[in-house]
């Protein structure tokens, strides 16, 4: 899931380069929403029709072109490193990296895809009390058209969570209240729109949904939860592709689906309310089940499986839950899951993040209930090997985090952005800057 709190750090999802190197700075006053608790309650159970094509507006007609693409969660490979060219900055000046513009976005945790010379939010307004689907130029931070519907979101932690899935063609994002919406990436036109509680039988997440959609050979990759356990929908027409049967009623968690490649056999993983589930990506058995486990099944799950070359799976959960290596296996056309190591969440874990994996090491922010670590950036090998932290003079709330090059960097809780070296020698910080304002 995205819970992130990056709701405009542009640069940070795709255009970083051109981020740190140009312009003067200036000033960006935004806020960050405060962090959940452990006694926050289900979203109203109330569910009323919605409009999902609602109105559309448009300010400007084009954008200048400027490299640079970030198109969906955790980037094109699903794995947030950044690996365009380029060359990050070895350090910032005392105002902090140059700020190339700012706007104003609504209460929550969504962030930005960047394809096409664009930048695509889905925010809030929370005035008009409309889910809002806005495209920038990524050059100016002009605002070129903006579709929205009218949803009421009762503020729960915030209201946005979620990053639009973008290809040259369309855009599809999910709303808090489990919308799906579907428009023409360049035109913002509608094409389609699903109420998944509606139409397809999800219960709507605990604190919203967190699920950020993909798409794949012209198809939104949605998991439901409800009535089927993952579908596939046409961009061009709406239709459902294909579904996965549901036959455990598992939910609608707030991860997110990682599209992954494994002994050869592309497929989509999902963390539900249930267990794990891979379902084939192939075109002949798009939707068919290849292996599921149950156990890793927990109340709250926000992180995405991670996985590694040699078909190990890395999944975590904050709220005590802690982390858990599997092993997939394939022995003809038999898929098997075994458990390899359980850790703790005083050893690793993510309450909302998901780790990354580079180079031999995951990476990872500790939970707040993970004691002398709680909050620091930890890093270790797939055996379970601490190889270093941040330190308790370097905590950063609940991420999020990012790769790009040989850098990380790391937004805090209380707005402080944070580029170190992401080698295996220790935690080395290289600049910080304040650039948000931080929670309230």
């Amino acid at each position: 899931m995205t819970l992130t709190a990056v709701t405009s750090t542009v640069a940070a999802a795709g255009g970083i380069w051109y981020w740190l190197s140009l312009s003067p700075p200036q000033t960006l006053r935004l806020r960050l929403p405060s962090e959940p608790s452990h006694s926050a309650r289900r979203a109203p159970s109330a569910h009323a029709p919605v409009d999902i094509e609602g109105t559309f507006q448009a300010f400007e007609e084009t954008a200048k072109r400027v490299a640079g693409t970030w198109p969906r969660f955790r980037g094109s490979t699903s794995d947030n490193i950044v690996t365009q060219p380029g060359t990050l900055s070895e350090e910032w000046p005392e105002s902090g990296p140059p700020v190339l513009w700012s706007v104003a976005l609504g209460d929550g945790y969504a962030a930005p895809a960047v394809a096409n010379s664009r930048v695509y939010v889905l925010d809030y307004d929370e005035d008009e009390k409309r889910d809002a689907l806005r495209c920038f130029s990524l050059a100016t931070g002009q605002e070129l058209w903006r579709r929205s519907y009218a949803v009421q979101i009762k503020r729960n932690h915030g209201m946005s969570r979620t990053i639009p899935a973008v290809t040259d063609r369309h855009v599809v994002t999910v709303g808090p209240k489990c919308h799906v919406l579907c428009v023409d990436a360049i035109t913002g036109a509608f094409r389609w729109g699903l109420d998944l509680v509606a139409d397809h039988g999800t219960d709507v997440p605990l604190w919203y949904t967190g699920q950020c959609p993909i798409i794949d050979e012209g198809e939104a990759i949605i998991a439901p939860g409800g009535e089927s356990l993952l579908m596939g929908v046409d961009c061009e027409s709406g239709q459902v592709a294909w579904r996965t049967p549901n036959p455990d009623a598992w939910g609608m968690s707030h991860a997110s689906v990682i599209p992954t490649t494994l002994f050869g056999t592309r497929m989509f993983v999902y963390c539900a309310l249930g267990g794990i589930v891979a379902v084939s990506a192939d075109t002949e058995s798009r939707g068919q089940v290849l292996w599921k486990t149950t156990e890793w099944k927990h109340s709250v799950v926000a992180p995405s499986p991670v996985f590694l070359p040699d078909g190990r799976m890395l999944v975590t959960a904050g709220y005590g839950v802690g982390s858990r290596m599997f092993q997939i296996h394939k022995s003809a056309e038999t898929w098997s899951v075994e458990t390899l190591d359980t850790w703790p969440r005083t050893h690793f874990a993510c309450e909302q993040q998901t780790p990354i994996f580079q180079s031999g090491r995951l990476f990872t922010i500790m939970p707040n209930d993970a004691g002398p670590l709680n909050r620091q950036l930890v890093c270790m090998n797939p055996d379970g090997e601490h190889l270093w932290s941040s330190g308790k003079g370097w905590r950063f709330g609940l991420g999020p985090f990012m790769i790009a090059g040989d850098r990380i960097l790391i937004l805090s809780d209380d707005g402080a952005l944070t580029m170190a070296d992401a080698t295996t020698d220790g935690f080395s910080p290289i600049a910080t800057a304040d650039i948000l304002d931080g929670r309230e």
